[in-house]
């Protein structure tokens, strides 16, 4: 899971990249600080893990990744080459889905590149250049598909209405996602604004409720993600230790941290589920995969292996081992499944793959 942090400079990037991966990237009160992509690989935080080890008790457990990449900060006319424009652009068509950082905070200390706080006007900069990039490269895949298309192969035409859809939609200002056709039909064209999108608002510490709901109610008419995380509080979360952090975010009244947030909203963005699997000699493992997928290809997450000589699954659900702590009585009672081929993994199933090669 590749996740792209962008937004234009100077709006805390850099801060609550480091805060999240605790990857010690450069920082400053200046544009472009960030130049080459800073990557950082995090844990998803997920307390069913923690249980299983508890209940199991395994050497170690290993949990699921989220690959952060902070990209450059953008400014208007990328989508021309202006600032590190084509620089930006390339870096953040290699992701899957795409972290907007606005801001929602002011402080003098801290320049903004419009001069004043904006987090609306911010979103609709950024976003306008990635829809002017998409518009330039939807127009040369039509230039370069017309051909065909005249000439009558069927491939090419449907390939040509689709194009044109997303092409019509980008001329009125509106993304890729919003031309009326599913993911699944645009996605081998890799546009910047077909990706899912997470709005986070990088706010003060008592965040201007107004502002907030405006920002809420704009994501929600984009069918994107929101939260509002103060990059300064997570910065200082990052420095503790796990007993200080729990102290910290009972004093916030708060449950989780900006990581927790994001690691569930990211799941949702790019609409995956987990399973989770057990070896109480080595580990016990969670595993990310996009909902749907079926038992032999999860199996194969695992191990190629386990994919192509799969024969079966015993599978159980998180709820029903969290509830009797142990898998005899779970057999005991039928609560452990055997699965075929088409089974569908579902979100907290815990797997055990039976295979011959």
């Amino acid at each position: 899971m590749e996740i792209g942090i962008v937004g234009l400079p100077n709006v805390g990037k850099s801060t609550l990249f480091n805060a999240l991966t605790k990857a010690g990237a450069a920082s400053s009160n200046y544009p472009f600080t960030t130049i080459e992509p800073n990557i950082g690989v995090v844990p998803v935080p997920d307390k069913r893990l923690d249980t299983l080890f508890e209940i199991f008790k395994p050497p170690k457990k290993v949990p699921s990744f989220i690959k952060f990449v902070d990209i450059a900060g953008l400014v208007k006319g990328a989508s021309k080459g202006e600032g590190l424009g084509n620089k930006f652009l390339a870096n953040i068509r290699e992701v899957d889905a795409i972290i907007q950082i606005v801001r929602a905070f002011d402080n003098t200390d801290v320049s903004h590149v419009f001069g004043d706080v904006n987090p609306l006007r911010d979103i609709e900069i950024v976003e306008t250049e990635l829809m002017l990039a998409d518009l330039e490269s939807v127009e040369k895949m039509i230039e370069k598909n017309s051909g065909a298309a005249r000439s009558g192969d069927k491939a090419a035409k449907e390939k040509m209405e689709k194009l044109l859809k997303i092409k019509n939609a980008l001329s009125s200002g509106a993304p890729a996602s919003a031309c009326g056709l599913a993911k699944d039909e645009i996605k081998d064209f890799n546009l910047l604004t077909a990706k899912p999108v997470l709005y986070i608002s990088n706010s003060s510490e008592k965040p201007d409720k107004v502002l907030s709901e405006k920002l809420k109610k704009f994501a929600g008419e984009r069918k994107a993600g929101f939260l509002e995380i103060s990059a300064k509080i997570e910065s200082e979360l990052a420095e503790l230790s796990e007993e200080e952090k729990k102290d910290f975010l009972k004093d916030m009244g708060v449950e989780l941290t900006g990581l927790e947030r994001v690691a569930i909203e990211a799941k949702k963005l790019l609409n995956l589920v987990c399973f989770f699997t057990i070896n109480p000699q080595v580990e016990t493992r969670s595993w990310l995969i996009p909902a749907g997928t079926k038992a032999p290809q999860a199996a194969g997450k695992v191990h190629t292996d386990f994919e192509k000589g799969f024969i079966k699954a015993d599978i159980y659900s998180f709820k029903d081992i969290e509830k009797h702590r142990s898998e005899k009585t779970l057999r005991e009672k039928g609560f452990i499944r055997s699965e075929g081929k088409d089974y569908i993994v579902k979100d907290g199933d815990v797997c055990f793959f039976k295979f011959n090669i």
